[in-house]
């Protein structure tokens, strides 16, 4: 897969979820499948976790191979009642997401082949690459636009 490529389908999936929040309305802000997030909650958590991404891509491109990629626990975050993530109101959350994804997209049509292949290690999951960044950024807001398109739903 090309650059051009990866930096199409990191762009398109951007895309899919900006289009999943903007299809809900603020009555369904709140709803939940049992056990799961509400749209609300999904989006503060695909801002941090976008948050994250940025700071990662930039640490896997300029800084030497084997540069430690900090984990988080998402679940501890999305819980933390001083984040608010079943109260905040998610506009800026959103504009965080949004911006976020724009630079790192800028960066991501900046690489060549060779920097793919450069590599850290996560301290979740072992080594990650500039290739399992942007595998992990396409897919990661489609999973999360299909959450919150289920519970808005439900």
């Amino acid at each position: 897969m090309t650059i051009e490529t990866m930096a199409h389908d990191y762009e398109a999936s951007t895309n899919e979820f900006l289009i999943a929040v903007a299809s809900i309305s603020p009555s369904q802000y709140d709803r939940r499948v049992e056990g799961g997030w509400s749209p609300r909650q999904v989006i503060h958590h695909v801002a941090d976790s976008e948050a994250q991404s940025y700071a990662r891509l930039r640490r896997l491109v300029a800084e030497p191979a084997g540069v430690v990629i900090q984990g988080y626990d998402e679940a501890l975050w999305a819980a933390s009642p001083r984040l608010g993530y079943e109260e905040l109101p998610f506009e800026h959350s959103l504009a965080v997401f949004s911006a976020v994804r724009q630079a790192s997209l800028d960066v991501l049509r900046r690489l060549d082949e060779n920097d793919l292949q450069r590599e850290g290690v996560h301290t979740e999951s072992g080594p990650y690459s500039v290739r399992t960044w942007v595998d992990t950024y396409v897919r990661h807001p489609k999973e999360h636009a299909a959450q919150l398109l289920e519970a808005a739903n439900s």
